[in-house]
């Protein structure tokens, strides 16, 4: 993607929309709807970096996002009262601190291998921290998880407010799409998309193969810690339901729908992913809305192995290599 591309008419356009988008919505547009599908793109956001840039699928996104909303309830405040009570900055800080050196170690302990085995490393991770946390009782409560984890008042806005939190997560989506955005044209990403291609050759030039991708886990957990404290503030709670093998799995099916080959592919999946998360239950029944999420990501990859960015590029840039994040 060129850097004319960000102020493109059509990112202009498409910024202003969802400026406007409360004027128009009601809540639970904003928040369900909204919301939802920025907080999905964000942590899908680290998977693409991962996965797209990296050529490393991690299944433990969403393990890492639930360590921060954890830390949220665990070091701040929660309706069980058991909380530490620390000031908010504090929390969220240690939150985010916490996350990223988990999804640094898991980093560390997946660079060691390639294809399936780092997504059965990953897949394991994310198994056996959701068995931890179910089982704990001491630290995490167990199945019942922790309630009562509401979004703060900061500068007299009410963040519990549909308006206001929507903003605070379009905010926080448009920065991490802006910073990966500009991270896989730096040095930096296209050494990473060097190392996807051909480590070997990579190595053999100079690069630091390992360090590459490690630090691709740790902007990738950066992001997932931000997701989880959104969640976590949207949900008002955290416990073992939201980061089990299910939530693992949906956040890669987020990111194929949308396409590896872009960053905006993490919004585009995670909307298309709401919005059927949503409305399935119009369509069949509620229990069955794997099978419908099924239908819609093996028609896409079967008609758009890139994703839905991938068609959108066929259709309007015919002649154009979509298939390629180096391409960017």
């Amino acid at each position: 993607m060129k850097r004319t591309d960000l102020i493109s008419p059509a990112v202009i356009i498409t910024a202003l929309l969802l400026a406007a988008f409360p004027l128009l919505a009601n809540a639970f547009w904003l928040v369900q709807i909204g919301a939802q599908t920025f907080i999905y793109g964000i942590i899908a956001l680290g998977l693409i970096l991962l996965a797209g840039y990296g050529g490393m699928v991690s299944l433990a996104q969403m393990s890492v996002a639930g360590l921060a909303g954890y830390s949220m309830a665990i070091f701040g405040l929660n309706s069980a009262g058991l909380g530490l009570g620390w000031p908010l900055p504090v929390v969220i800080i240690t939150a985010i601190i916490l996350a990223t050196i988990f999804g640094t170690l898991i980093g560390v302990l997946s660079v060691r291998t390639e294809g399936i085995y780092t997504i059965m490393i990953t897949l394991a991770v994310a198994t056996g921290f959701f068995y931890f946390t179910r089982q704990n009782y001491a630290i995490f409560n167990g199945f019942t998880g922790f309630a009562g984890i509401k979004a703060p008042v900061i500068g007299g806005y009410d963040l519990r407010n549909p308006v206001w939190f929507y903003y605070l997560c379009l905010i926080f989506a448009a920065f991490s799409y802006l910073a990966i955005t500009h991270l896989v044209r730096s040095t930096f990403g296209v050494a990473l998309q060097g190392v996807r291609d051909n480590a070997r050759r990579m190595e053999a030039l100079g690069f630091h193969v390992k360090a590459h991708r490690i630090t691709a886990y740790a902007i990738a957990s950066v992001l997932a810690a931000i997701g989880g404290i959104l969640t976590v503030w949207m949900n008002d709670r955290i416990d073992p339901s939201s980061i089990g093998v299910g939530p693992a799995i949906d956040i890669l099916i987020i990111a194929v729908i949308g396409g590896l080959g872009h960053p905006v592919g993490a919004f585009i999946g995670a909307l298309i992913f709401t919005l059927v998360d949503n409305f399935a239950i119009d369509l069949i029944d509620r229990e069955r809305f794997n099978t419908v999420i099924g239908a819609v990501f093996l028609f896409i990859v079967l008609f758009s192995p890139d994703g839905v960015i991938g068609w959108w590029r066929r259709l309007f840039k015919p002649g154009s290599s979509s298939a390629r994040a180096s391409s960017q």
